[in-house]
This record gives structure tokens, sequence and C-alpha cells, in this order.
């Protein structure tokens, strides 16, 4: 959960993010845990989704064609779109808290922190089944 100082962007606000727009000071909080949460990925794909979108609906609505080809061509771009979207996921989040004010490398360190007890124990887990010597 964020912070309670932490901010939430309005509902006009939150669009300009999505698009790649800065939010004030205040959200910083909120940016830091918006790109570094459990969901961060999902948030990432869901803003990827309403970046694309304007695009798709222009397609089907505004090019001529048969229905089917407007919409396997909306498809299509929009699944391209989506994989160029997933291939830039953690520079677009870092991008997001360099721009919100945190130094470089914060989220890739919040992201460690957040998982280290769950890292800490695959490994002993591992240790525990691969390195043990057989017949010990």
């Amino acid at each position: 959960m964020p912070g309670p100082n932490a901010t939430r962007p309005n509902p006009l606000q939150w669009p300009w993010y999505a698009y790649g727009g800065g939010l004030p000071a205040r959200c910083a909080p909120w940016v830091l845990h918006d790109t570094t949460c459990r969901t961060w990925w999902v948030r990432h794909l869901l803003r990827a989704v309403v970046q694309i979108a304007p695009f798709v609906i222009a397609i089907i609505v505004f090019v001529p064609g048969p229905l089917w080809l407007r919409t396997m061509c909306a498809l299509g771009g929009a699944i391209m779109g989506l994989i160029f979207s997933v291939s830039y996921l953690h520079e677009t989040a870092e991008h997001r808290l360099v721009k919100a004010g945190y130094p470089p490398g914060t989220g890739p360190a919040a992201r460690a922190e957040r998982t280290a007890d769950r890292d800490a124990a695959a490994a002993e887990r591992y240790a525990a089944r691969y390195r043990t010597p057989p017949g010990s």
C-alpha cells in the first residue's frame, strides 16, 4: 500500500500519466507504489492498453473495408503494440520513477527488497535439494 502521504492522481491526471506525462510532486509516493507493487507489471499493461485503445477504435471505425478485416488489422496492431510495451517494461517503469524525482535504480531496488524473503527461501530450498550430496 502507498504510504499515508501518497496522493493518487485525479481522474484527469491519470490518463496524462498513462500516456507518459509527469505528475505533481505530491503524487511521487504513489508513482513509487505504482511501479514497484506486486502488480506493477499488470498496471503497466493496463496503461499500454489505454494508450493503444484509441488507435484500435479509430482503425475499426474509420478505415474502409469489411469489418472482419478492420478488426483483425486493429487486433494485430494492438498485439504488436503490447509486445513492444512489454519488451520495455522495466525501462518504462524506471523512467516514470526518475520523472517523479527518484534516483535511477530505485525501482529494481524496491522490487528486490519486496521479494528478498521469498528469494532467500527459494535459495534455501534449492540448496537443500541440489547441494546436498547423494546418500547423506
